[in-house]
C-alpha cells in the first residue's frame, strides 16, 4: 500500500495512512452505523435549518441570515471528516489518503472551522447591536452590512487556511506515513515531516491562538454588555426573550471553543488519544447545533411548524388538498 516517488535524492511519500479513532477497530460495523446516523442527522438537520431560514418570510433578520451560513458550514464541516472516517471503518484501503487529498482535506477543514470561528464573533456582535443599541440596529446591521460581514468571514477563513496549508505542505515528507489521527490536521501531519517544524508549530500556536483568543474575547465582551443591558429590562418577559435569543448562540460557542483549545495549544499532545475532543467539535457539535437553535428559539420552531403545515396541506402533485 506504500507508494513513493523519488524527490531530491530523498523518498517523498505520495500517500498517508489514517489510523483512525481509538477503539473503533474492535467493532467497525457498529461504529460505521453510528457515524452514518450522526452524519445523516447532521446533514439533514442543518440543511433543514438552512432551507427554513431561506424560505420563511418571518426569518429575515440578520440573526437568521447568519444562522443560515452557520448551518451550511456545519453540514460542510462534517462532510470533510465523517465520510473518510466511515470509509476507514469499511476497508483498510479506506484509511489511505493521497498527499494531495490530505492537503485538500486539511485546507477545507481549517477553511470551514476558521470561518465558523469568525462567524460566531459576527453573530455575537449582531446580538450586541440588537439588544444594546436597538434604535441604531436597522442602520448598523443593514442588509448590505450583514452580507458584507458574512462574506468577510468566508474570505478571511480562506486566507487563514491557505497560510497554514502552504506552511504545512511545503515541508518534505519522506516517511513514516501513518497519521495518528482520523483526518489530516496540522499537529499530526507535522509529526511526519522530515524537517524542523519549530517555526510551523510557533506560527500555528500564535496564529490560531491569537485568532481563537481574539474572537473569544470579542464574544465575551459582547455578552458582558448584553447581560448588563438585559438586566436593565424591567419586565420579566422581556428579560426572558432577550436571554432566549442569546442562550443558543452562547451554548454553541462554548461547545465549539473548548475542544480546539486542548488540541492546538498543545501540539505535542495530538495523536489517537486526542481524537476524543476533536470528534466533539468536528462531528458532534455540528449535529447538535440544529437542535440547540430549534429548541431554544421560538421563531425557528414556529417557522418549522409553518413549513410542516404547508407541506401537509399540499397534495403529492403539488396542488392544494380539497
Amino acid at each position: 500500500m506504500t507508494v513513493k516517488t523519488q524527490y531530491l535524492n530523498q523518498t517523498m511519500v505520495s500517500h498517508f495512512f489514517l489510523e483512525g479513532l481509538m477503539y473503533t477497530a474492535e467493532h467497525p460495523s457498529l461504529f460505521l452505523l453510528l457515524f452514518l446516523l450522526i452524519y445523516s442527522i447532521t446533514v439533514f438537520g442543518n440543511l433543514l435549518i438552512l432551507f427554513t431560514v431561506s424560505s420563511d418570510s418571518h426569518l429575515r433578520s440578520p440573526m437568521y441570515h447568519f444562522l443560515g451560513h452557520l448551518s451550511f458550514l456545519d453540514a460542510c464541516l462534517s462532510t470533510v471528516t465523517v465520510p473518510k472516517v466511515m470509509a476507514g471503518l469499511r476497508t483498510l484501503d479506506g484509511k489511505l489518503i493521497s498527499f494531495q487529498g490530505c492537503a485538500v482535506q486539511l485546507y477545507c477543514f481549517h477553511f470551514l472551522a476558521s470561518t465558523e470561528c469568525f462567524l460566531y464573533t459576527v453573530m455575537a456582535y449582531d446580538r450586541y447591536l440588537a439588544i444594546c443599541q436597538p434604535l441604531h440596529y436597522p442602520v448598523a446591521m443593514s442588509k448590505r452590512v450583514c452580507s458584507g460581514l458574512a462574506a468577510s468571514t468566508w474570505a478571511v477563513g480562506a486566507v487563514h487556511s491557505a497560510i497554514h496549508t502552504s506552511l504545512t505542505f511545503h515541508l518534505l515528507y519522506c516517511g513514516p506515513q501513518h497519521i495518528a489521527y482520523f483526518f489530516c490536521d496540522i499537529p499530526p501531519v507535522l509529526k511526519l515531516a522530515c524537517a524542523d517544524t519549530t517555526i510551523n508549530e510557533l506560527v500555528m500556536l500564535v496564529s490560531i491562538g491569537v485568532v481563537a483568543a481574539g474572537c473569544l474575547i470579542l464574544i465575551v465582551t459582547s455578552y458582558v454588555f448584553i447581560v448588563a443591558a438585559v438586566l436593565r429590562i424591567r419586565t420579566a418577559e422581556g428579560r426572558r426573550r432577550a436571554f432566549s435569543t442569546c442562550s443558543a448562540h452562547l451554548t454553541v460557542v462554548l461547545l465549539y471553543y473548548m475542544p480546539p483549545v486542548c488540541i492546538y495549544l498543545q501540539p505535542s499532545s495530538s495523536g489517537a488519544g486526542a481524537g476524543a475532543p476533536a470528534v466533539f467539535y468536528t462531528i458532534v457539535t455540528p449535529m447538535l447545533n440544529p437542535f440547540i437553535y430549534t429548541l431554544r428559539n421560538k421563531e425557528v420552531k414556529q417557522a418549522l411548524r409553518r413549513l410542516v403545515c404547508r407541506d401537509s396541506q399540499e397534495s403529492p402533485a403539488g396542488s392544494p388538498l380539497p
